[in-house]
């Protein structure tokens, strides 16, 4: 019974117009998903659920649900070396945190703009631009904002005070499917692992990984596939991070030092594949 209403609610939404691209069995997947749920302390809730069939695949997805009307603020950290997630969320005395935007590997530096009060410490690339990055998180006394970004917009942005940190590209905004258009076609198309940030109607942050590159295990997904996941989830603004070898998720508490979802930078399927970081975005 609970399988046939959930069907006929997806079905109403699809005729609607509200999900668009992935079929009813992938909404259907989601809603009826085996999620392992735990509630380490007030205001975070962990769900974790391996998906068959999802994507034409096995998805491996981990969620950190954050209610900030129990006290909890959101953050950036940018470390003055490139560490691993959780090492930089725990000399940040973080709770919960994600990997946070696109660097260059070898200097170790944001290739998105990133300005820290009022300085500018970094400018988004021309390739980046060019690419993906249509979207930023502004972050301001414990609060975000997913906020559109483009070339245009960082050449006059004065900006609030605060953190704002370029990625991309932005997948959800006011609960619509953004416009990628302007994005490079293969890196929406291929799968990859994928890390994101969303905010809900009732204010809630969301912190989300799909892991990658495990064909058995996990299949990875697409930025069409990630939006629309995303989106039968609650997101109403939605985010895409640094993905790849990168895609990190980590509460604090947990075992494996933290780390819930599969990174694969190491290969393998286990807590152990981090790649170090440069930023992250975390919770206190």
């Amino acid at each position: 019974m609970i399988k046939r209403n959930l069907l006929i609610a997806i079905l109403i939404l699809c005729s609607i117009g509200i999900i668009k691209g992935q079929t009813v069995s992938d909404s259907l997947a989601i809603m009826s998903a085996r999620w392992k749920v735990e509630s380490p302390q007030k205001g975070i809730i962990h769900k974790y659920a391996s998906i068959p069939r999802l994507y034409q695949g096995t998805q491996s997805v981990s969620l950190i649900e954050i209610d900030p009307g129990a006290g909890l603020k959101v953050d950036i950290a940018v470390s003055g070396e490139m560490k691993e997630t959780s090492r930089i969320a725990s000399e940040h005395r973080g709770i919960a945190a994600i990997n946070g935007s696109y660097f260059d590997m070898k200097r170790g530096n944001s290739v998105c703009f990133l300005k820290v009060g009022n300085q500018v410490v970094d400018t988004t690339t021309l390739s980046e631009c060019k690419l993906r990055v249509t979207g930023a998180m502004h972050v301001h006394k414990g609060k975000i904002k997913l906020i559109p970004w483009s070339r245009q917009i960082e050449k006059e942005y004065k900006g609030e005070t605060g953190i704002v940190l370029a990625s991309g590209p932005l997948m959800l905004k006011d609960g619509q499917i953004c416009d990628w258009n302007s994005c490079g076609t293969n890196f929406i198309r291929t799968k990859h692992p994928r890390s994101a940030v969303a905010t809900t109607k009732e204010g809630k942050i969301l912190l989300i990984t799909v892991d990658g590159r495990f064909p058995e295990q996990a299949e990875g997904v697409n930025i069409p596939e990630l939006a629309h996941l995303i989106r039968i989830l609650g997101g109403e603004d939605a985010l895409n991070l640094d993905g790849g070898g990168s895609t990190t998720l980590w509460l604090s508490g947990a075992s494996d030092d933290g780390v819930v979802n599969y990174p694969c930078d190491n290969g393998r399927f286990d807590h152990a594949g981090e790649r170090k970081v440069p930023n992250i975005l975390y919770i206190h």
